[in-house]
């Protein structure tokens, strides 16, 4: 009773100051609650809605993401266009941490709470970015056994300096990291979980915007084809999986004839060379599985890709149905759903979010050892 009767008084009291100046209090009432529900709809300290599927032994989630520019918090003297943000991040702290608070928070809420097991980001500055985004990892997640332990990444040095990393929980052979190219952002790592080998090729290629012949594209493609060959060649059955920024849809002449990879699966498993790779988006609905917004249209760039090896039973395998495209890291409001971009330094007119691509994720999963 003695909490209905604070209320009523509350609300009495209300009542009265809003009537004693009714235009100018209206006012001030409506600014208020607004305010409340800006803030509510713009915080960044709940988990993200994403659901994907429960976790057996051995099952582990992967997600490719491409970041947005993450910077490290050193001014390295970087050229144009990379000078913007080598000087934003070095000279501005809050924006580092921000920037880094926010793509934390949209992985750790992935895997029921737990993080994808294997990131593989691109658009990185640094292994000292890279590292930062571990650490912010880290931070949320309080049981230590989930802490991320490993950086892979090999820094690029020609063009721009955003090259792939990967940020894993899993074993790893360190001494297999490489570049596919010196001047390429294409990075192999392998994993080695029970004995299995599974090598991971996270790749960015060339913008359309500075590549408008496709050439680079198909340069790329046709790289780590050949790389994807060479496994093959010794092992037919070598477990493969190829991920990142394409900027390529998968229809795309660089990724159906020179990346050889296709929607179907029937053609890859019966593939007697084993040379045909399985795209994951490919012949998906832009609409759910987009990953990138340009004006009006819905692009899938970001892409998961699988040799044969990964659809038989040994060893590693991915189950193709589980890929998603973690598409619900939008603004609140925004009729177009397009990425939450974490912008520049002089985007000073919105509430900045995560990327301006949405991640990719996909289930992976590796046998018990002995078993087939």
């Amino acid at each position: 009773m003695a909490r209905h009767k604070a209320g009523d008084e509350v609300a009495e009291a209300l009542y009265r100051w809003l009537v004693s100046n009714p235009k100018r209090n209206l006012t001030i009432l409506l600014g208020v609650m607004l305010a409340v529900l800006v803030v509510s709809c713009v915080r960044h300290n709940e988990p993200i809605d994403v659901v994907l599927g429960p976790r057996a032994p051995g099952d582990f989630l992967l997600c490719a993401w491409n970041v947005e520019n993450l910077f490290d918090d050193r001014d390295d003297r970087r050229r144009s266009p990379d000078a913007e943000y080598d000087s934003w991040f070095s000279r501005d702290p809050d924006a580092l941490r921000l920037k880094l608070g926010h793509l934390s928070e949209a992985l750790v809420a992935l895997n029921d709470g737990r993080g994808p097991d294997v990131i593989a980001v691109v658009e990185v500055e640094s292994m000292r970015a890279a590292e930062l985004l571990r650490d912010a990892l880290n931070e949320r997640l309080a049981d230590p056994a989930l802490h991320y332990t490993t950086v892979l990444m090999k820094e690029v040095t020609a063009g721009r300096h955003i090259a792939p990393a990967v940020i894993t929980r899993l074993p790893v052979d360190a001494t297999a990291t490489r570049l596919l190219g010196s001047k390429r952002r294409t990075l192999e790592v392998r994993l080695i979980v029970n004995g299995y080998d599974l090598t991971l090729i996270a790749s960015h290629w060339t913008s359309r915007l500075t590549d408008k012949t496709d050439e680079r594209r198909e340069q790329y493609a046709d790289t780590i084809y050949q790389e994807s060959r060479d496994l093959v060649a010794r092992d037919p059955n070598a477990d493969v999986l190829i991920c990142g920024d394409f900027n390529d849809p998968p229809d795309a002449p660089s990724v159906v004839n020179h990346l050889h990879a296709t929607a179907d699966r029937a053609a890859v498993t019966a593939d007697p060379a084993a040379g045909l790779l399985l795209n994951l988006m490919a012949g998906k609905d832009p609409a759910d599985f987009g990953t990138h917004v340009n004006g009006s249209h819905r692009y899938i760039y970001d892409q998961i890709v699988l040799s044969r090896g990964m659809l038989d039973s040994a060893g590693w395998s991915c189950d193709p149905d589980s890929v998603r495209t973690v598409n619900t890291l939008t603004r609140p409001g925004d009729r177009t759903r397009k990425p939450w971009r974490f912008g520049n330094s002089h985007d000073n007119s919105f509430t900045r979010g995560y990327s301006d691509h949405f991640p990719v994720t996909v289930r992976v999963k590796v046998q018990g050892r002995g078993q087939p």
